[in-house]
């Protein structure tokens, strides 16, 4: 009973929200937007490099190649493999998403914390 209550009343709500048939709609095609007017007294802008303008997050910093893109699907994925087998970190960079060179350098950085008297894996030696 209470769920057939529920229902109803979530019904009746979402068709009040509804707009009626008789509202016009907007024409935004008429509709001219002004170009952005920079201030006489505005600090001086960058200079912004347009390979770099171009980044998803719009940070500023320069794209990043992901490693696929770098050496192909099936020499990545053995990369972060073996990045993720070596890797001590919580969060290490073993993600193929990231350039070939920084999983690298976290084989290496992990490769080179292992002690001098103690085995190290194969994944290594790589």
């Amino acid at each position: 009973m209470r769920r057939a209550l529920l229902v109803f009343t979530l019904a009746a709500l979402m068709s009040a929200c509804n707009k009626p048939a008789d509202a016009p709609a907007a024409d935004v095609s008429t509709t001219a937007t002004p170009a952005p007017v920079m201030p006489a007294d505005a600090p001086p802008q960058e200079e912004v490099d347009p390979s770099v303008a171009a980044t998803p997050d719009f940070s500023g910093r320069p794209v990043r190649s992901a490693c696929p893109a770098e050496i192909g699907d099936v020499a990545a994925a053995r990369l972060v493999a073996r990045c993720i087998a070596v890797s001590p970190a919580t969060h290490p960079p073993c993600n193929a998403a990231n350039p070939c060179q920084m999983i690298q350098d976290e084989i290496d950085r992990s490769c080179e914390m292992i002690p001098a008297g103690e085995a190290r894996p194969a994944e290594c030696a790589a």
